[in-house]
Order: C-alpha cells, then structure tokens, then sequence
C-alpha cells in the first residue's frame, strides 16, 4: 500500500505533530525519560529559532504545536529531534536499566520511523489542540483531571 502521510510545511503554520516510540513500548514513563526528551526538544527549539506552544509527553507516544519560523523545516526538525533525543534516552536506559539491551536488541530504532503533522490555520484550532493536550493524560487515566 502507498505511503498516504501527507505534511504540508509550504507556509508558516503552527505544526501539531504526534511521534510514537516504536512498537509503542511505554518508555517514557520514566520522569528522567520525560526530562531527557524536553530537554532535546529545548535545544532543537533553540536551533531552529522555533517556538513551541504546547507539548504533552505521553508513555508511549508525545505531541508537541511547533512553529518554525522558516517554511520547509518541520523535516529536519522533527529528524533532529527524534535522532538526538534516541542517543539520549539509549544511553540513559543502557546505564540505568540492565535489561533494556535484552529486551530491545541494538538493531531496534527507538522512535516510529515518521511521524504525524497537522497544521494549523486558525486561533480556534490552535486552541482546539491546546485543550487535547491538555485532556490527553486524563483521557489516559495518567491523571485525575487536568488543571490551570
């Protein structure tokens, strides 16, 4: 079946994009994980000049609205982001956890191969997706409810 994935970056949209860790093993449960991934997501931010509006991190999966200040970027972003941050959280589960290397082989990828973009157009929108970031780990049971 043909590849239907479809990301427009041809304009300067908020971009809510979904990316998965692979076969949706729950590895970022851990706070360190949460912690390794925000911390790559602030550095690529900051070489991208990009500004991120919201984010949520989930077990298996995190959404994230980005704005690139350039059109045609959201690409290599998210590749940097997702490359950098797998180096990361690799190396800390390899030093913390002995049987991560048992339980996923080195040739496994740490992150789903592509991920999900949507854009937004519309200030309704954009806080359309703020509120299901927001409502994400309630729905999850993650939590009890979400707060201001």
């Amino acid at each position: 079946m043909a590849n239907k994935r479809r990301v427009i970056d041809d304009q300067l949209y908020v971009h809510f994009v979904t990316f998965s860790v692979f076969r949706r093993r729950k590895l970022l449960n851990h706070d360190h994980a949460k912690r390794i991934l925000l911390g790559w997501l602030n550095e690529v931010l900051e070489q991208y000049q990009a500004r991120c509006v919201g984010f949520v991190i989930m077990p298996e999966h995190a959404h994230a609205l980005v704005w690139l200040p350039k059109t045609g970027q959201l690409s290599s972003f998210m590749h940097s982001l997702k490359r950098r941050s797998s180096i990361g959280l690799r190396d800390w589960y390899r030093q913390t956890s002995p049987n991560y290397s048992a339980d996923f082989p080195e040739g496994d990828r740490f992150w789903q191969p592509k991920y999900y973009a949507f854009e937004i157009y519309e200030q309704e929108k954009l806080m359309e997706k703020l509120q299901y970031l927001h409502e994400n780990p309630v729905r999850a049971g993650l939590v009890a409810a979400t707060t201001d």
